[in-house]
């Protein structure tokens, strides 16, 4: 396993579901699982120690309200933390982004948008990529397949610009 991905709640899964994809896509290993920081803290720490004994090399939490997991994961492990601050009411996530972009210092977590499960797993696939060439290969393509649907989308719209044009 090379990631670990950790919701607080399973309501979470509509918006951690493109993580699970795009590590999917990139054949990256990872477990998941709910646990919350404040009402399971011992099996946040247990899954937190188990997938690091089981290769785990980032971390990706997702937490919404107060949104102190990604820090509590940070704390049990010197791998990477990445935050996804959850959109919840009656904030609409804003308490999450602020409670995850603000740890205290000594104690890093990136923090991603709200509900910005793709970069956070993106982000966790650029961290792998560092130590494993098959993985930075996969990304380099994922990227220039990107670059190949944008410029097809700006030849069909100029193609649309100006097809009704007189001359």
């Amino acid at each position: 396993m090379k990631a670990a991905i950790i919701m607080g709640s399973d309501s979470d899964w509509p918006v951690m579901k493109p993580a699970v994809d795009i590590f999917k896509n990139f054949d990256i290993e990872f477990d998941i699982t709910v646990a919350s920081a404040h009402r399971t803290p011992n099996r946040v720490k247990e899954f937190v120690q188990t997938s690091e004994e089981q290769g785990a090399k980032v971390f990706i939490a997702a937490a919404g309200c107060a949104a102190h997991l990604a820090g509590v994961i940070a704390s049990y492990t010197t791998y990477p933390v990445i935050g996804v601050p959850i959109s919840s009411e009656p904030l609409k996530g804003f308490d999450a982004l602020l409670s995850t972009v603000q740890m205290p210092s000594g104690v890093p977590v990136a923090t991603m948008a709200i509900n910005g499960a793709k970069n956070a797993a993106l982000f966790a696939v650029e961290i792998i990529a560092t130590s494993d060439e098959s993985v930075k290969q996969k990304l380099l393509d994922y990227r220039s397949k990107m670059k190949d649907e944008i410029d097809k989308k700006a030849s069909n719209i100029k193609k649309l610009a100006f097809e009704n044009r007189i001359h």
